[in-house]
């Protein structure tokens, strides 16, 4: 029995005084009062979750922008990125976004735009709202099977692109989408991106060495000497076996889910 009780009086809350003196004070106060109290920690709790659900949404954030000269098949890509399926397309004349989520549980849906691009202006009409993301992304689709004549209008536009002040702030990763692979005159990426160096290369020295390398040595321009991170990958909107087939835009979908 003297066990016993000491047993009882080993379990008994040593908290127990302190939570009745403080329900005591709470019933004393007026009721006013406490409901002021309770309705100031909700609002202290609800700016709280409201704070990290904006800061989380902000850090997330992200937009790929959809870029280069008519006809290269930029809609077309806009499309297949979206929903996949073929669609019958024309000259675009606005711009279009949508959300995108990559092919990565991981990765949280970005913004994607589709820029019209209208010559000559060589990308002066690029809006600065869509480099304001946190995480910006450039799409550049290159017609590869009419590359060969356009050469000098493709690395025009990306010499303004890539010497752009926002763009370089940002520090976007620039994925070249060599599309219309399906074509048999297509160029190959790697032969693609030789050309546009030398290209580059040329349009640096014409136009007071904008395009300068980052440790400052002088040469012939290779965009690793870029502060952005520069793919080169091979594409088709259309598919090799066309509209009734599948987009052949794996190495564009696995490329975009690691940005």
């Amino acid at each position: 029995w003297k066990h016993g009780v000491k047993d009882v009086e080993m379990t008994e809350n040593p908290f127990e005084p302190y939570i009745e003196s403080l329900r005591q004070q709470l019933e004393d106060q007026d009721p006013v009062f406490l409901i002021g109290v309770v309705v100031a920690l909700a609002v202290v709790v609800i700016t709280c979750v409201f704070l990290k659900y904006f800061l989380t949404s902000k850090t997330v954030r992200s937009a790929v922008l959809l870029v280069g000269l008519c006809d290269s098949g930029k809609t077309l890509l806009f499309s297949r990125l979206l929903s996949g399926k073929y669609k019958r397309t024309q000259t675009s004349i606005t711009d279009s976004s949508a959300p995108y989520k990559a092919k990565n549980d991981r990765v949280s849906p970005s913004l994607l735009i589709l820029f019209v691009f209208f010559p000559p202006k060589y990308g002066n009409n690029i809006e600065g709202e869509y480099l304001k993301s946190e995480r910006l992304a450039i799409v550049f689709v290159v017609d590869s099977a009419i590359f060969q004549k356009e050469v000098r209008d493709v690395a025009e536009f990306l010499y303004v692109l890539v010497t752009d002040t926002v763009i370089s702030r940002n520090v976007p990763d620039l994925l070249v989408a060599c599309n219309k692979q399906d074509i048999t005159m297509a160029k190959s990426a790697k032969l693609i991106q030789q050309q546009l160096e030398k290209e580059l290369n040329t349009l640096r020295v014409t136009r007071s060495a904008a395009l300068s390398s980052q440790d400052g040595s002088v040469g012939d321009f290779e965009f690793s000497q870029l502060p952005m991170k520069v793919e080169f990958l091979e594409c088709s909107a259309r598919g090799s076996k066309g509209e009734d087939g599948d987009a052949d835009i794996e190495s564009l979908e696995k490329s975009l889910a690691k940005l």
